[in-house]
């Protein structure tokens, strides 16, 4: 059985090598020290900042004469221009820095301190874990005669954080606990065994946000020393926190106290046993196994050490892949808000970038692993997120623009801002939410669910209706272009040598709009309404510019066939149509596969991949190129140059997002099913000679299990959800059995067949010796 466990022989030295439990809302990141154990705490919501009017209207005014020096390729006057003019009203996301600015960020919801009455710092057999089988973290060591141990976690059924203390002598448990924040907060003990901390942030005009402790000792003394409780001579001791903020919960001080007072009632061993059976029921869905070392035994610092001295360790690939799921179980359940920039584990006021929700690859890149790894639940919360952008998105298109439909850009925040950044070399990202529709379309494509795609396709068709409405024809060419635009956050050399951003027709906004348009007519099909819309959709699709190869054998980036002023950029916009998209097949256009691959090898040959979401981007990509091989490569330079102690990933600093994206790229490599067929082991690296994956999802309602021996399908079984027509891509013959007897296949084209029956059921698939 694989070991699914991070472990340490020592406490962690800083955040980055603290452990992270978490509900969706509530997280904590566990130090595990002897004498002083920290826990860093989180809740989803804690975000500082207001609602403020950000939308332009000079931006309306000045669009004409910024469109007009693009078409003339006058780029650099209209980079000027738009410096100017095509930006937000106000600091917007004053560059990363917005913790005490209207936009607001994401940060520390405070600490938990808990001081050990040890006589002596001498412990031994120290060892610190997360068991991500379970989803608890556990410290344990022995002092002197006595061995103490630790549990926590945080419980998405009782929503509260959970803490239990033991050790094996009776009454030898004594500390003092105390819960914290360095600003915007107040703390207070009540009685002998509950503590209070309340604030608010932005002043008057933010959040109101508590968090509550209780402490509950078997045996032993407590006492209120003001502002932390002491415990004395305990046999046991459990800490529970709630936490709480007015903008989810109306009054944050009644939740704390009610999910405190049900979680006493039920006892530890309760919601232990509860927390389990919930965190399993999602998790246990997807066993990998891709062979094992007896580096397994090795603790995970020294094993992902050992890896970057060139060691091999097959282990850690799974561990890495599930920790990948565990993160997303943790940090996104229904009822919350979506994951952010890390997650929900924030240990700053003032975090890079905000912590906020960026919206030209980061965001998206949180929830590429939520279909396909059989968490679709997960991905729910990123749902009402998106419909809650579609009203404020409304009034941006029609004052920035002029446009009808909703719009949002680069950034944004829970207050719902919509507006273009403070520079448009970055911050005018106009496709970020025809991206985010990509999402609502690929849960309905997994899940099939008609009900879902009835409430959403409004999203979709008013993201649709904006470009529609913002889309222009290009003098010469008569394509359909964005304009103004820019392609993330790349900047390209001009004729006469000058480094611009601004543009029309960038690629990746022609990609994404292919794919919004094509999703947008398949639903309204689905849903057997809009049929005019429908049309205007694929009149205008037949508009964009065509992906085009350029004099380096890659896709261009630009409309034009410009250099880049940085070759080795770490941004790939220009493969979108490639991976998270359709758009780009082996079947359908092969020619094009092989410019994207041009793009790859132009950005490593400049150094590219080189931080931690953009190398696991590049592991999707060549997944989707069927290149095991190169993909596995990067995987491994992925944890030898942008992973931490902990198995977080490192930007720097840390962003979640390349845990996520390389989740998902394992996924792709072992099953991809969006060119209409599944696909077993498309990118099967020679590393995986012999292994087995249970549980992944494919598009069309299907659940799906491989096998394979000697890097050769041995076994598939495909479980149908809803009796959907089952078709799969088999380079090598094959039978397809359904209750025991063989069922007949027909070949559509070379190597793909597709059932003649396919009811709702279970269809094991092998290969003809």
């Amino acid at each position: 059985m694989q070991n699914l466990r991070l472990w340490y022989q020592k406490p962690a030295n800083d955040w980055n090598g603290a452990l992270p439990i978490g509900n969706g809302r509530l997280g904590g990141m566990v130090f595990g020290g002897i004498q002083e154990e920290r826990i860093q705490l989180n809740e989803i919501s804690m975000f500082s900042g207001y609602p403020e009017e950000s939308d332009n209207p000079r931006m309306l005014k000045h669009l004409d004469e910024v469109r007009s020096l693009l078409f003339e390729g006058r780029y650099k006057e209209a980079q000027l221009l738009s410096e100017k003019y095509m930006v937000c009203k106000g600091a917007g996301t004053n560059l990363g820095n917005a913790v005490d600015a209207p936009y607001g960020s994401y940060q520390t919801l405070g600490d938990l301190y808990i001081n050990f009455d040890h006589e002596k710092d001498d412990a031994h057999d120290y060892i610190r874990e997360l068991d991500i089988d379970s989803a608890i973290a556990k410290v344990g060591y022995g002092m002197g005669n006595a061995k103490f141990h630790r549990e926590m976690f945080s419980s998405a059924k009782a929503q509260v954080m959970v803490l239990n203390i033991t050790c094996s002598i009776s009454s030898n448990i004594s500390l003092t606990a105390s819960i914290c924040r360095e600003r915007e907060a107040n703390a207070y003990v009540l009685g002998n065994d509950y503590m209070v901390m309340k604030g608010q942030l932005a002043g008057d005009k933010g959040i109101k946000f508590e968090a509550h402790m209780k402490i509950l000792a078997k045996n032993g003394a407590m006492l209120n020393i003001e502002d932390a409780i002491k415990v004395a001579g305990a046999d046991e001791v459990t800490i529970i926190i709630a936490a709480a903020t007015d903008y989810l919960d109306k009054d944050p001080e009644k939740v704390c106290r009610e999910r405190i007072d049900k979680a006493i009632q039920k006892g530890y061993g309760e919601l232990l046993k509860e927390h389990i059976l919930d965190y399993r029921s999602l998790f246990d869905r997807v066993k990998i196994n891709l062979g094992a070392d007896r580096v397994e035994d090795l603790p995970t610092d020294v094993r992902l050490q050992r890896l970057r001295n060139g060691g091999q360790d097959k282990g850690l690939v799974g561990l890495y892949f599930q920790y990948g799921r565990y993160l997303l179980i943790s940090s996104s359940r229904p009822g919350g808000l979506p994951a952010n920039l890390q997650g929900i584990w924030c240990g700053e006021i003032s975090p890079a970038w905000n912590c906020d929700y960026h919206l030209n690859i980061n965001l998206q890149m949180n929830y590429w692993p939520a279909e396909l790894t059989n968490l679709s639940e997960c991905h729910e919360p990123l749902f009402p997120f998106i419909k809650s952008l579609v009203e404020p998105g409304e009034r941006t298109a029609s004052i920035c623009y002029g446009a009808e439909g909703w719009v949002v850009h680069t950034a944004t925040n829970i207050w719902g801002f919509t507006s273009p950044c403070e520079h448009p070399s970055w911050g005018c990202f106009s496709a970020a939410g025809a991206w985010l529709c990509q999402h609502l379309w690929e849960h309905y494509a997994y899940n099939l669910d008609e009900d879902f795609l009835k409430r959403v396709y409004p999203i979709m068709k008013g993201s649709a209706e904006f470009y529609l409405s913002f889309l222009i024809e290009h003098p010469e060419t008569g394509y359909l272009v964005t304009a103004p635009s820019n392609s993330p956050e790349n900047a390209f050399v001009t004729e006469d040598g000058q480094v611009v951003s601004v543009c029309a027709g960038p690629t990746m906004d022609t990609e994404i709009i292919w794919d919004l348009f094509t999703n947008c007519i398949e639903a309204s099909k689905i849903l057997r309404i809009d049929e005019g819309f429908r049309q205007r959709l694929i009149d205008a699709i037949k508009k964009l510019p065509p992906l085009k190869i350029g004099k380096h054998g890659q896709i261009q980036e630009w409309l034009e066939d410009f250099d880049e002023a940085e070759p080795g950029h770490r941004h790939m916009s220009h493969l979108f149509a490639l991976y998270p998209g359709r758009q780009i097949t082996w079947h359908e256009t092969p020619e094009i596969m092989g410019a994207a691959k041009g793009v790859i090898e132009r950005r490593l040959k400049y150094g590219g991949g080189h931080t931690g979401w953009s190398r696991a981007w590049m592991i999707n990509f060549f997944a989707r190129l069927r290149d095991g091989d190169n993909a596995y490569d990067h995987f491994l330079e992925l944890l030898k140059k942008s992973t931490l102690p902990n198995l977080f990933d490192t930007h720097p600093p840390f962003q979640i997002d390349g845990n996520f994206g390389a989740t998902a790229a394992i996924g792709e490599m072992l099953l991809q099913s969006h060119e209409g067929f599944i696909n077993f082991l498309p990118a099967l690296p020679n590393e995986w000679q012999d292994g087995s994956i249970e549980g992944l999802r494919a598009r069309g309602g299907f659940e799906v299990d491989i096998r394979w021996s000697g890097g050769i399908l041995q076994k598939a079984r495909v479980t149908s959800m809803k009796g959907e027509r089952c078709v799969i891509y088999a380079p090598i013959q094959i039978r397809v059995e359904y209750g025991g007897e063989d069922i007949d296949i027909k070949v559509l084209e070379k190597n793909v067949v597709e059932f003649d029956t396919c009811p709702q059921g279970v269809y094991d698939i092998y290969p003809y010796n």
